[in-house]
């Protein structure tokens, strides 16, 4: 099966993935190339009743909505206790044991309405360093043998952040020696930092000084210019990853809600939002080099969740409040949509889809134009206690084990297949 990567062209994806030894690593959120795929082959396609064998579930790793990242035989995760701290912790990932703990900072926002404040962001590993953002902005380096501090940073008061209601929830983005984050306001809506020292390298005051949003950088090519694309308050937008000038603004996806990261395939950018609903826009290179934005399609009924969007061949998979569509990807249309498992966050590995739904349970599904497929489906146990919140942590899978986490729980399955 084809797998359209929006990310492939990108030279900044080979630095990217260079400096990580495993295939089967998943270093950061959503997997390798930060586009919802992971490397791994040889897994299950079809789940026993009930689903996968369990390995192991942890049931206090701490408060937040952010997933794991795994690289070699840890598991790196961010968690808040109550309204007052954040830390990063390492758990082996084979048991689900501690091994160490550092803070990064106050959980933001504390008291947000509407509420939900909490730990937000994944953790990425590059080589012997991992970085971590807290929801109140504390951005900070670490040595991953033990969790000592390399630097620190405030997205709020050393770079002007301007946070969204419900505070930081990015994950940083490491591309070669740079850091890309996403302060928000008028003195650096987009910034790059020199990831070994924590340095400004550029600064990008996007035109309105839009707050930050709830989505994570990206790298696309488009009309051969490298360029980061994010989903800021007021829209998805590309910068110049050389310069971080301001190239262009998709603006009709924009709300507050927005929690998805753009979708980028050859000219063509997908955002979607939340509280206004989801759509297409081709991108073309002006002589001046920015880019115009004509809208293709857009539509409140398409796919428009927080568990991202993946591209597989002609086909556009997300998920909305009626649960999981099939999107033709050049003309908008939805080839089928069913409720699944509910909203949730979208994950492909061997030519099978995962998605973590809002309510707790996991579907295995078999991508295809012509209708769901759905090949298994568990329920985690020892469900946490939600109250108004729902579970909206991303899946990672690596070396054959398909990790969920829920608020403070985290559970480990295997989903190998037989050799």
């Amino acid at each position: 099966m084809r797998v359209a990567s929006r990310l492939a062209a990108s030279a900044g994806l080979v630095a990217i993935a260079a400096s990580w030894a495993a295939a089967t690593d998943f270093p950061g959120w959503r997997g390798p190339s930060r586009d919802g795929v992971a490397r791994e082959k040889g897994l299950l396609r079809q789940w026993p009743q009930g689903g996968p064998r369990l390995l192991w579930q942890a049931k206090d790793v701490g408060y937040g909505f952010g997933s794991p990242a795994i690289v070699g035989n840890r598991a790196y995760v961010i968690s808040s206790k109550g309204t007052e701290a954040e830390y990063l912790q390492a758990l082996d990932a084979g048991a689900g044991k501690l091994l160490w703990q550092a803070p990064i900072g106050k959980v933001g926002n504390p008291n947000q309405m509407p509420n939900y404040p909490g730990a937000r962001s994944t953790p990425v590993v590059d080589g012997k360093l991992i970085y971590a953002l807290g929801s109140d902005g504390d951005l900070v380096c670490l040595e991953a043998a033990a969790g000592k501090l390399r630097w620190r940073k405030s997205l709020r008061t050393d770079l002007g952040g301007k946070p969204g209601v419900w505070a930081y929830a990015e994950s940083p983005l490491i591309d070669g020696d740079k850091l890309i984050c996403a302060p928000g306001g008028a003195e650096a809506t987009m910034a790059a930092l020199d990831k070994r020292t924590g340095s400004v390298v550029w600064k990008c005051a996007v035109p309105g000084g839009d707050a930050a949003g709830y989505a994570s950088t990206v790298i696309a090519t488009v009309g051969g210019k490298k360029q980061y694309v994010q989903f800021l308050g007021g829209g998805a937008v590309g910068v110049d990853a050389a310069t971080g000038a301001f190239l262009w603004r998709f603006a009709r996806p924009a709300s507050q809600g927005n929690a998805s990261d753009p979708l980028v395939s050859g000219d063509r950018v997908y955002a979607g939002s939340g509280l206004a609903g989801g759509g297409q826009a081709t991108l073309t290179a002006k002589g001046d080099g920015a880019f115009d934005v004509q809208q293709n399609y857009f539509d409140r009924a398409l796919p428009n969740g927080m568990g991202g969007f993946i591209l597989i061949g002609d086909c556009l998979y997300g998920a909305g409040n009626m649960g999981l569509f099939c999107v033709d990807w050049l003309t908008g249309q939805v080839r089928w949509r069913d409720r699944s498992v509910g909203p949730g966050s979208l994950l492909l590995a061997d030519g099978m889809l995962y998605l973590h739904g809002d309510k707790g349970d996991v579907a295995l599904i078999k991508p295809s134009p012509e209708g769901y497929r759905e090949k298994g489906r568990l329920t985690p146990p020892d469900q946490p206690e939600r109250r108004r919140t729902q579970a909206w942590s991303y899946p990672a899978l690596s070396n054959g084990r398909l990790y969920i986490r829920d608020l403070e729980r985290l559970w480990c399955y295997s989903v190998k297949g037989a050799r």
